[in-house]
C-alpha cells in the first residue's frame, strides 16, 4: 500500500525523482553531449520515441534502427524540426532476425562512430503465437533474443569508445515489472512456448522475455567487470503506459481497460524518465547490474537474482545465436 501511495502522488525516492518525473526533467545533469552517440531500439514510437527525442535535445547523435523507415523518418523529421542541429542517423533492424542484427552491426560499424549508449528498448508483445525465421517464438526473440545479440555484437565498439574517451558506457536493457508473475524453468518454458501453438499464453511468452532482460542484465554486469570494462549495463521497468505495444490488442476492450485504469498510467514523457536517468545521470557511476523503477533502484524477482540462472540463460543464448535457422529447436532438449 505504502509503495502504491507513493506512486500515484509522485512521491521522490533516493534518487530525488520519483513517478511524475519525466524525462527531461532528469536529463538535466546529462553525462553526455554532441560527441555522444546513442543507439536506441524501438524508438520509432512510445518511449523509445521520447527517449531519442530527449537524448537529441542534450545534443547526442541518435540511431535510430528501425523495421518500419516511414515511421523512423517520420519521428527523426518531428525530432529535428524541435531540435534543428539534431543528428539522427535511420539503420534498418529487425529484432526477430538474427541475420538482421548482423547486418545493422555491420552498417554501424561502417560509419565509424563511437558508441557510448545502448538503449535496448523496443518491445513485442504478439497476441498470437508466431515464430521467427530462425525457429524461435516471436516475443522472446525480439524482446530479448535479439537484443542479445545485438549488446554481443556492439560491445567491443562501446568497450573501446570508453578507453579512448575516459567516458563510462552505459546500457539500458528495458525489461518490465511483468517479469516477476514467472516462476519456473525458463529455458524448458521458452522451448514450450516454442513448440506448443496449442498451449500458447502471450502474456506468459512476454514474462518469460522480460524475465530474460533482467538476467541478461545481471549476467553481463558480471562479465563486464571482470573485464574491467568501462561500461556498466542496468535494466528498467519504465511503468504503466498505453504505448504501440498494445497494438495487437487495440480495439474498444483494450481503450476501455486503459480509460479504467488511467489514473494508475503515466504519460510517455513520465514512462521514459527511468531509462533516461540510468543512461545518464552521473550519479549511477558505480551502479552496475540493477533494476530500476520510478528512477529508483528496486528489487526484481528472486528468480531474476539467481547468478545461476543467468549464467545458463547466456550459454543457451550464445548456442542459438550461433545456431542455423530453423535447428534452434534441437538445443532445447540437451539444457533442460
Amino acid at each position: 500500500m505504502k509503495e502504491t501511495i507513493k506512486y500515484l502522488t509522485g512521491s521522490v525516492g533516493p534518487s530525488g525523482y520519483g513517478s511524475k518525473s519525466t524525462a527531461e526533467q532528469v536529463t538535466n545533469n546529462c553525462r553526455f553531449g554532441s560527441s555522444s552517440t546513442a543507439i536506441i531500439t524501438g524508438s520509432t514510437s512510445g518511449i523509445g520515441a521520447e527517449t531519442a527525442r530527449v537524448l537529441a535535445k542534450r545534443g547526442v547523435r541518435i540511431v535510430m534502427p528501425a523495421r518500419n523507415l516511414k515511421a523512423a523518418e517520420k519521428i527523426k523529421a518531428s525530432i529535428i524540426s524541435e531540435f534543428p542541429h539534431s543528428e539522427i542517423i535511420i539503420l534498418t533492424l529487425d529484432l526477430s532476425s538474427l541475420c538482421s542484427v548482423r547486418s545493422f552491426v555491420t552498417e554501424f560499424e561502417a560509419l565509424n562512430l563511437p558508441l557510448n549508449l545502448l538503449i535496448n528498448n523496443a518491445g513485442k508483445f504478439s497476441h498470437r503465437h508466431r515464430v521467427s525465421q530462425d525457429g524461435m517464438e516471436m516475443t522472446f526473440a525480439t524482446n530479448y533474443l535479439g537484443h542479445f545479440l545485438l549488446t554481443k555484437l556492439l560491445m567491443k565498439i562501446m568497450i573501446d569508445t570508453a578507453k579512448l574517451t575516459g567516458v563510462q558506457g552505459r546500457i539500458v536493457n528495458v525489461s518490465s515489472g511483468i517479469h516477476t508473475w514467472f516462476s519456473g524453468d525458463l529455458i524448458r518454458s521458452v522451448g514450450q512456448i516454442t513448440r506448443d501453438k496449442s498451449q500458447y499464453d502471450a502474456t506468459r511468452a512476454y514474462a518469460i522475455s522480460k524475465l530474460a532482460n533482467v538476467l541478461h542484465t545481471k549476467e553481463l554486469a558480471r562479465r563486464l567487470k571482470q573485464m574491467d570494462a568501462n561500461v556498466i549495463v542496468n535494466c528498467v521497468h519504465p511503468g504503466i503506459v498505453k504505448t504501440r505495444l498494445t497494438r495487437d490488442h487495440e480495439g474498444f476492450f483494450t481503450s476501455l481497460i486503459f480509460f479504467l485504469a488511467s489514473k494508475l498510467l503515466k504519460t510517455i514523457p513520465q514512462a521514459a524518465a527511468t531509462t533516461c536517468y540510468v543512461a545518464t545521470h552521473p550519479n549511477l557511476t558505480d551502479v552496475n547490474g540493477k533494476y530500476f523503477v520510478d528512477c529508483n533502484e528496486a528489487s526484481p524477482s528472486k528468480l531474476a537474482c539467481n547468478p545461476d540462472e543467468g549464467a545458463r540463460l547466456w550459454s543457451f543464448s550464445e548456442i542459438v545465436v550461433s545456431t542455423e535457422p530453423n535447428t534452434v529447436i534441437d538445443h532445447f532438449h540437451g539444457l533442460d
